[in-house]
């Protein structure tokens, strides 16, 4: 059988409409430990490689996972926590994002979008599904910001296509960790 573009347009739309209308959720539960994380990585457009157990040792790591460089959504979220890194710095939290996009594009995204505030790194297919943060039908992740204690552990996950809410609710997460965690 041949598929005529009106096949196809339906099959396409039908599919996407299966991606919508799919719940997201953050698989890994609370209290898991994270899995590691060693992935090639940039900041203001610097090149370096970034490993978790390393992020951890300065306190807890807020480690979000976005579908794709310089989308809406995406460049909204990259926004919000890029005007937010100075409060997540006060409490000693790390924010990294992770997307499944080529070194080169998270680079300049790194400068345009994340205004050279936090790190963006390569979000490999191994850690997309060590995460279980994969869109389904896609390779790339969906949207789902983790908050991760010290000690490895997974403390705050929020999984929602809209950017909304994301930063607010890890830096309550992250809030609260350090209330119950004061500086000595």
């Amino acid at each position: 059988m041949s598929l005529t573009f009106r096949h196809f347009a339906s099959l396409a739309a039908l599919a996407s409409l299966s991606v919508a209308a799919t719940p997201v959720f953050a698989a890994l539960p609370l209290g898991a430990s994270a899995p590691p994380v060693s992935t090639p990585a940039v900041i203001a457009g610097k090149p370096f490689e970034f490993h978790l157990a390393e992020a951890l040792r300065h306190g807890p790591v807020v480690l979000y996972f976005f579908p794709a460089a310089f989308t809406s959504g995406c460049t909204i979220e990259a926004h919000e926590f890029s005007d937010a890194t100075a409060a997540f710095a006060a409490q000693g939290a790390t924010v990294i994002g992770l997307a499944h996009d080529p070194i080169d594009k998270l680079s300049k995204f790194s400068v345009t979008e994340c205004r050279n505030k936090f790190a963006v790194g390569v979000a490999s297919s191994a850690i997309i599904d060590a995460y279980k943060v994969k869109m389904p039908i896609l390779s790339m992740s969906d949207r789902t910001s983790f908050v991760i204690a010290p000690d490895g552990r997974i403390i705050f996950a929020y999984s929602a296509l809209s950017p909304n809410g994301h930063v607010e609710k890890t830096l309550a997460a992250v809030r609260a960790w350090r209330a119950a965690h004061p500086v000595r």
